[in-house]
């Protein structure tokens, strides 16, 4: 994966401005949690309520805690963790939008987190 993947990239732009981390720094980031968590996503279907699918990519619900232990495991920052956490939370948003679930899914925002695999690298 690369560019960010599958964080669309007026995502990034977004998540990163509200994080203050520069896009074109957000994206490789990004990618860093991507290649952690796709060879994950089997487990990620087991653990934690899958809340949307499309052909590129899986969203799932999880608890806040759960961007701790991937930022542990790249060796993120809390600021980078908070952009990426964003990012991924925004992109859930961004698909609600479409398919009319935006206020479900902002609401559920409230007391979970999202994570968006894409299935490229699974």
């Amino acid at each position: 994966m690369a560019n960010g993947d599958p964080i669309e990239g007026q995502v990034l732009l977004i998540a990163g401005a509200k994080a203050s981390v520069p896009a074109h720094n957000l994206a490789p980031l990004v990618d860093r949690v991507q290649a952690q968590i796709g060879p994950k996503l089997d487990e990620f279907r087991d653990r934690f309520e899958l809340v949307f699918e499309t052909e590129e990519a899986c969203f799932f619900f999880v608890g806040h805690e759960q961007w701790a232990v991937i930022a542990h495991r790249v060796d993120m920052n809390d600021r980078e963790m908070d952009a990426v956490r964003r990012a991924h939370n925004e992109q859930l948003l961004r698909v609600g939008r479409r398919e009319d679930r935006r206020f479900e899914f902002d609401a559920a925002l409230d007391i979970r987190d999202c994570i968006v695999i894409g299935k490229e690298a699974a």
